[in-house]
């Protein structure tokens, strides 16, 4: 399958990597060719350690690195079978990617959202004649290690579309499960509330965030806590999310802490600024006595 990919950033770049693996014929497109160098950076480094811990052979890595193609122009997905959409967390910006692609892709092209919490069906709204070829397919960061996508119904999607792409999911030897639009699909509507909800056991001084995640790891059998989860995702898509969340529902348990707000304002974003609730160097490596304090 000819698949494109929107987006170099971590998780377009992971997502490239696990389809390339899979053995699907995959262009990265993103905006600026720096961007896509990084990204491939990230894919090279991924293949890297698997030939390391010799769980890849080092031909198979130079294959596919070989097979991988770039570009900055939207014209090269003019033979798209299948689009993963995983640029920025804003409407606007997917909504004209998703105009412009009508007018370069296929009739049979399946076009997919790795989005976490915006609308599918709103988005599918960008190119009405076709709404039906639209999905979302939420991919889990890291997205070569994860194992579950939500894959996640317009209420334009046809059951064609729908049975194509989670029978590709699972071809990826991912695990998708069955989502309907609904705001924050599943995971995201029970774990941002957890997140923001430390959040606020911080604020209030009730636990430093090693302890708060400790707790639920061995109290909740989490695997990782959610402050490192949430450093992890990123302070900024978490605040998204949680606006998402709150605007659509009005429910004031989504409603995101003030904390958050200031962190990201900061450039607090978790791991991939280096400073979130932890600290951790260029590698990503939690640095030891780094816990985030706020006066």
């Amino acid at each position: 399958m000819n698949v494109c990919v929107f987006g170099a950033g971590n998780m377009g770049a992971r997502i490239a990597e696990v389809f390339l693996t899979a053995g699907h014929t995959v262009t990265m497109l993103d905006i600026k060719d720096q961007f896509l160098e990084r990204g491939v950076n990230t894919i090279k480094n991924d293949f890297a350690f698997l030939v390391k811990k010799g769980k890849m052979e080092q031909e198979k890595a130079d294959e596919l690195l070989g097979t991988l193609k770039t570009a900055t122009d939207r014209k090269a997905a003019r033979d798209a079978d299948f689009i993963m959409e995983v640029i920025l967390e804003r409407m606007d910006l997917k909504k004209e990617l998703l105009h412009d692609l009508d007018n370069i892709c296929p009739k049979h092209t399946i076009f997919a959202s790795n989005t976490s919490a915006l609308s599918v069906t709103e988005m599918a709204n960008a190119f009405p004649h076709r709404a039906d070829k639209f999905i979302g397919c939420h991919f889990f960061n890291p997205a070569q290690i994860m194992k579950l996508v939500e894959v996640t119904r317009a209420i334009q999607t046809s059951d064609e579309t729908f049975n194509t792409a989670f029978e590709l999911m699972q071809s990826l030897g991912k695990i998708p499960v069955k989502v309907n639009e609904g705001p924050g699909f599943v995971v995201n509507r029970m774990l941002i509330p957890m997140i923001n909800e430390a959040i606020g056991i911080y604020a209030e001084g009730i636990a430093c965030p090693s302890d708060i995640d400790l707790a639920m790891q061995n109290g909740a059998g989490m695997r990782s806590g959610p402050l490192h989860t949430a450093d992890l995702v990123g302070h900024d898509v978490n605040l998204a999310i949680m606006e998402t969340l709150y605007n659509e529902t009005g429910d004031t348990k989504y409603r995101p802490h003030p904390l958050l707000r200031k962190m990201v304002r900061a450039g607090w974003l978790g791991i991939k600024t280096g400073r979130g609730f932890f600290t951790y160097d260029e590698k990503g490596k939690e640095i030891p006595g780094g816990e985030l304090t706020v006066k």
